[in-house]
């Protein structure tokens, strides 16, 4: 699955009127990346709270409010290098936290010590580690001079967007199953639907970035031989 740049930019477009009005109402771009990291950070301490469902819908909504800085920072001419900076920057802390809320809403659990919750934790640490070299990777990439533009925002399985739609509906699924375990008095407590719906989500994330990662590697690789060797480090 893989999102083209010019579906990209048609979904960006779809977005540009909403994204003026909130600049019509005094909000810049910058400003627009700090509210949406900061709709993150909110779905990312619902999360952490246990509140599983409602912290789902904060993330996307964070996600997708992202959009709006870049759309009315092009539709209004005010793009600045600094901004795509902020953006980017904001983009990964607002990630960091939703992983850094489903860990602690994992620990958090009665049943943390359960080796099923514990090997959760671990993934979503793996999936968060792979989300930051998907985006490392573009941006050596791209410091480098290979695919220039948007060249290597196209490549792999899972980019931003991709991991955005995937945990945000491993929360809200997981939240209406219920994720964590049955409190029973007596007797075995096994997990809850929604865990394995969780679990789940955090795999393909894990699994899908790193793959996208070595996607990257490849591309440069393909590039570095046809261009020879070049003086870099």
């Amino acid at each position: 699955m893989t999102i083209s740049n010019e579906s990209r930019d048609r979904i960006k477009k779809a977005f540009e009127p909403l994204a003026l009005g909130l600049g019509r109402i005094g909000l810049t771009p910058n400003a627009l990346t700090l509210v949406g990291f900061g709709i993150s950070v909110a779905g990312a301490v619902l999360v952490a709270a246990g509140l599983w469902l409602a912290g789902g819908v904060v993330v996307f909504l964070g996600g997708a409010f992202d959009m709006f800085d870049g759309t009315l920072a092009r539709a209004t001419g005010r793009v600045s290098p600094f901004g795509a900076f902020l953006d980017s920057v904001f983009d990964r802390c607002g990630e960091a936290a939703v992983f850094v809320g489903v860990t602690a809403g994992l620990i958090g659990s009665p049943y943390a010590y359960d080796p099923f919750l514990g090997a959760m934790a671990i993934l979503t640490a793996w999936a968060m580690a792979a989300a930051f070299l998907v985006s490392y990777a573009r941006a050596r990439a791209e410091g480098l001079g290979f695919a220039p533009g948007k060249g290597m925002a196209e490549i792999g399985l899972m980019p931003r967007e991709v991991r955005l739609i995937v945990i945000s509906l491993g929360l809200v699924i997981g939240g209406i199953l219920g994720i964590g375990y049955p409190l029973q008095v007596g007797g075995q407590a096994t997990p809850l639907a929604g865990t394995f719906v969780l679990a789940g989500a955090l795999a393909v994330i894990a699994v899908g970035a790193t793959i996208t990662v070595a996607q990257r590697i490849l591309i440069v690789r393909r590039q570095a031989g046809r261009e020879g060797p070049r003086a870099d480090r």
